[in-house]
């Protein structure tokens, strides 16, 4: 069974079981505690704590999807048989649908029947003297004629929050193996009843489940492979690499391209923080390697996953990989001869090496199979560079009279005054964006994010396809026709509940205070905000959308700027 069809088949299994299918969310979160999607609930986190209402948005308090998702803190570990940055997890949810039982019954339906698959054994969370022992699983599980099941602990069996804070539990891992040797974790069943915060455990009022399986090792135990890169994921890309490259290297470079791929598809640009900082290091790493297989390696990955992922764009990647490749390529070489005169490479070394030269942890790790490297952890690296980004914040700070983001709301961000009067021009064109575009495209049209800075507004939509350049026109001569009639911008303070039932729009998964604040733009634009805003419409400027592009099935991305 390919992988293609086990996503399906996985898909269709639980819309059978009244789930509602909702496609991936971008790597790039909504949830600020993270830097990347690190698992399929972070799209549902707010409807384990009642701040979103899953019957509303979906239908039903049952979901089902496959996400895309990404962990840094695999990266060192990416060469051996199981671990990788960038995975595909397939997930069912339940907000206070169902739990325990049901969890249960429909993994173990789904691996035996389904699949036709045997489960080795099963663990269960072995308890502690603030968590009791699970009990309840274990005997769901001897009633489906499991008999080898293990009791393990905190650190295996209760699935912590995604960042400092969040939903979390007791789980039930499910291990199979299969006639090649393989043998994996496939399953990981998350009994959400708890919601830490500050290091307290304290109970959710409405129960859930969260499970997680990783696409790779399923498609390992099917396919009868020894290892995820035998699978048919990955095994097109290991045939492109050159037949000398060492196995460990290929396989880097083959979870790098998929990584690099899905990243740059999502908005992802290379930088030298946050996520950029995670892309530049994988294109510089992959880069460093000298296959010249790369465009290769991405049109196979387009085609392999494209028609999952639409969003993949081929257009795309390249561009940023080759910007990336031709500015790096003319230092690489200046590097290496530099790091060949070290005779052993220390933290300070390595990242004066990666400063002066932008050589990444892992090129000088490796270099000459890391023995002048052999010493140098990722941890004492990390720490170099965080010491310069601290003294880089200080000097920020000293240049701004002492301070350091005038305005930070998590949506807008402004350093200064004359930030903060650019950003508020902006702030008051993304409500008119929005308004346009309901306008043109209809009511199906609703907010997914934004993210506006000093110098331009990122707005996510929700929106099945493609805008035209003609709807793009007519959405950009709709907001600036709004500007040039210079409406005034009012604001009333009313009920959240009354605010809502006035027709004014909302972002559903913010959560708003019980007396909001309601802008309106004559009778073109009315939402629920924050503020800032310019007082009169034709201080906003001209408006311009700089690009539109899908960021997510179903999702839509518009990036776009004001000038004088």
């Amino acid at each position: 069974m390919s992988a293609e069809e086990l996503r399906k088949k996985f898909l269709e299994f639980f819309k059978s079981k009244g789930h509602a299918v909702v496609p991936s969310s971008s790597l790039l979160p909504d949830d600020p505690s993270v830097l990347l999607t690190t698992a399929g609930m972070q799209q549902f986190k707010k409807y384990y704590t009642g701040e979103a209402d899953a019957m509303r948005d979906f239908g039903s308090k049952n979901t089902a999807s496959v996400q895309k998702s990404f962990r840094t803190s695999d990266i060192d570990e990416v060469g051996d048989d199981s671990h990788l940055t960038f995975f595909e997890m397939l997930g069912n949810f339940s907000f206070s649908g169902y739990f325990k039982k049901e969890s249960i019954q429909y993994a173990d339906e789904f691996i035996t029947k389904e699949l036709g698959v045997p489960i080795s054994f099963v663990t269960i969370f072995g308890g502690t003297a603030e968590v009791p022992k699970d009990e309840e699983s274990r005997e769901i599980w001897k009633s489906l004629g499991i008999s080898d099941i293990r009791e393990m602990g905190m650190e295996d069996n209760f699935w912590g929050p995604t960042g400092n804070e969040g939903p979390c539990g007791p789980t039930t891992e499910i291990y199979c193996e299969n006639k090649a040797g393989g043998r994996a974790e496939i399953w990981n069943v998350v009994f959400n009843e708890y919601y830490k915060k500050d290091g307290r455990l304290q109970k959710l009022k409405n129960s859930g489940v969260d499970t997680g399986m990783g696409l790779e090792r399923l498609a390992m135990i099917v396919q009868n492979k020894k290892n995820i890169f035998e699978t048919d994921l990955f095994s097109s890309l290991m045939e492109i690499l050159p037949a000398e490259m060492d196995i460990k290297t290929k396989r880097i470079a083959a979870d790098h391209s998929r990584a690099i791929s899905f990243l740059v598809s999502d908005g992802v640009a290379p930088s030298n923080k946050e996520a950029g900082y995670v892309l530049r290091r994988l294109m510089r790493r992959l880069i460093s390697y000298g296959t010249g297989k790369e465009s290769q390696l991405f049109k196979e990955i387009v085609a392999n996953y494209g028609g999952f992922y639409p969003e993949l764009n081929l257009e795309k990647i390249l561009p940023v990989f080759n910007q990336e490749n031709e500015k790096f390529s003319r230092t690489l070489s200046s590097g290496i001869k530099e790091l060949s005169k070290f005779q052993s490479i220390d933290a300070k070394a390595a990242f004066k090496l990666y400063e002066s030269y932008g050589l990444p942890f892992e090129v000088i790790k490796e270099y000459e199979d890391g023995e002048r490297a052999k010493n140098l952890t990722r941890e004492a690296f990390e720490d170099e560079f965080r010491k310069h980004q601290e003294i880089s914040r200080a000097g920020q700070e000293k240049k701004f009279g002492g301070h350091g983001l005038l305005l930070d709301t998590g949506e807008l961000k402004a350093k200064d005054a004359e930030e903060l009067k650019k950003v508020t021009r902006l702030h008051t064109a993304t409500h008119l964006l929005q308004a346009a575009l309901r306008k043109v495209l209809g009511d199906e049209v609703s907010q997914k994010g934004s993210d506006i800075t000093s110098e331009r507004t990122r707005f996510d939509f929700s929106f099945p396809r493609k805008l035209t350049p003609e709807e793009i026109k007519k959405v950009e001569e709709l907001v600036n026709s709004v500007i040039s009639e210079g409406f005034n911008v009012q604001v009333e303070e009313m009920d959240l509940e009354e605010a809502k039932k006035s027709g004014a729009l909302y972002f559903f998964k913010e959560k708003y205070p019980s007396r909001v604040k309601v802008y309106s733009v004559g009778s073109f634009s009315k939402e629920l905000c924050g503020g800032p805003h310019v007082p009169n419409t034709s201080e906003v400027g001209k408006f311009a959308i700089i690009k539109e592009e899908g960021i997510a099935s179903g999702v839509r991305r518009i990036r776009a700027e004001v000038m004088p």
